[in-house]
C-alpha cells in the first residue's frame, strides 16, 4: 500500500525457462529487473521463472538442470514476457513451427502483454507469427538464417536490441543487458536505470542501434585508441565539438580517428555524440526544474527545436512529454508514426 492508500502491484516479468536453454542469459531479467525499488524501498518488478510443463527440471546447454517451480498457465499473470536464448528449439529452430506443448503455453499469454526475446529466443515469437511484418534482431550468427526462416520479419544483423514497442528483441548474450536496461529506462526512467547499471557493473547505456558486431573490437596497442577523445568530449557536451578536435585529441587525422572509433563503438563520432547529448538531455529533464531551452543548451542541442527533433528520433517523445512521464509516472507516451504524441 502506498502514502496515498493506493495499492501498489509491481510489474510482474515471466521469464520462460525452455529446455537447452542458456543460464547466463536465464539469469539477466532476474538480476535487472531483480533490483529497481521505489522510494519507499518497494520493487518495481516481481520476476518469476515458469517452465512449458508442470513443475520440475529443464534442461540447460549446462553440465546442470534447473528446478522451475512454476508451470505454462503463469504466463497468463504476466506483465511482460521475456524469452531467452535456447540450443535445443527442435522444430522452431529447423522449420520454423511451434511445438504442440510450446504453442499450447504461449496461448496463455494475455493480448496487450510486452514480449521480449534475447538472442534466439527470438526464434519461438517469430514461430508463433507474432513478428510478421515488424522488425526483430538475434544474434549475428543466426540473422542470415531467421531471415530465411521467416521472410516477413525485417531482420537488422546489425543492432543490439530493436524496440519496436510492444515487442523488444536482442542480439546474442550480453545484449539482454542492454535490452533489460533499455526496458527499465523506458518504464522508470534513466536514474532507476543508472543505479541498477552501477550495481550490476555494466555500462548504463549502450545504444540499440550500436553494432553487435565489430570485426576488431580491440584496438591494436601499437595504435592510438579514442578513449581520451571520448572523455574529452563527454566534459563538454554542451559545447559545439568539432570532429577535428577530438581527433586532435589523440594526435590523429580525421580520416584515421573516424575509422579507429567506428571499430572501437560501431558507430560515427557524429552518431555517438548524438546518443550522449539525448542521454544527457533525458538526465536533465528527469532531475532538474531546468527549462526546455536551458536544457537543450545544457546537452550540446543548442535549441529546443533541434532537441525535440532529436528526442522524438530516439524516444518517439516531445522533451515536454517525456518529462511530464517521469514526474508523474505514467507511461511513457508513444507517437503515431508521424510524430504526433497519442
Amino acid at each position: 500500500m502506498s502514502r496515498d492508500g493506493r495499492d501498489v502491484r509491481p510489474h510482474r516479468v515471466v521469464v520462460l525457462a525452455l529446455d537447452g536453454l542458456l543460464p547466463f542469459e536465464l539469469g539477466i531479467p532476474h538480476r535487472i529487473f531483480g533490483r529497481p525499488q521505489d522510494a519507499e524501498g518497494r520493487h518495481l518488478y516481481e520476476v518469476v521463472t515458469c517452465s512449458i510443463r508442470p513443475p520440475g527440471p529443464v534442461r540447460t546447454d549446462a553440465d546442470f538442470a534447473i528446478m522451475v517451480e512454476h508451470g505454462p498457465e503463469t504466463l497468463a499473470t504476466a506483465d511482460t514476457v521475456v524469452v531467452p536464448a535456447s540450443y535445443q528449439l527442435g522444430p522452431v529452430f529447423e522449420q520454423g513451427v511451434l511445438t504442440d506443448e510450446l504453442a499450447a503455453a504461449l496461448a496463455h499469454i494475455r493480448p496487450g502483454t510486452r514480449l521480449a526475446s534475447i538472442c534466439t529466443g527470438v526464434y519461438v515469437l517469430a514461430a508463433a507469427g507474432l513478428l510478421d511484418g515488424r522488425p526483430a534482431t538475434t544474434h549475428w550468427a543466426d540473422a542470415a538464417h531467421l531471415q530465411q526462416l521467416f521472410p516477413k520479419i525485417d531482420v537488422d544483423p546489425d543492432v543490439l536490441f530493436i524496440d519496436d514497442g510492444d515487442i523488444l528483441t536482442s542480439a546474442g548474450v550480453a545484449a539482454g543487458i542492454d535490452l533489460c536496461l533499455h526496458i527499465v529506462r523506458r518504464d522508470h526512467g534513466t536514474a532507476v536505470a543508472n543505479d541498477v547499471a552501477r550495481r550490476t557493473v555494466v555500462p548504463p547505456h549502450r545504444d540499440g542501434g550500436q553494432a553487435q558486431y565489430i570485426e576488431r573490437p580491440v584496438p591494436d596497442p601499437q595504435q592510438a585508441g579514442t578513449t581520451t577523445a571520448r572523455a574529452w568530449a563527454l566534459g563538454r557536451l554542451h559545447e559545439p565539438i568539432q570532429l577535428r578536435d577530438m581527433a586532435a585529441q589523440e594526435s590523429l587525422s580525421v580520416r584515421t580517428f573516424t575509422r579507429r572509433f567506428r571499430e572501437e563503438t560501431g558507430v560515427s563520432p557524429g552518431q555517438w555524440l548524438t546518443q550522449q547529448r539525448v542521454e544527457r538531455a533525458r538526465h536533465l529533464l528527469e532531475s532538474s526544474d531546468r527549462s526546455v531551452d536551458q536544457v537543450a543548451r545544457d546537452s550540446g542541442f543548442g535549441t529546443a527545436q533541434s532537441m525535440r527533433q532529436h528526442l522524438q528520433a530516439a524516444l518517439g517523445v516531445t522533451p515536454t512529454a517525456y518529462r511530464r512521464t517521469f514526474r508523474t509516472g505514467g507511461d511513457l507516451e508513444r507517437t503515431d508514426g508521424v510524430g504526433t504524441p497519442t
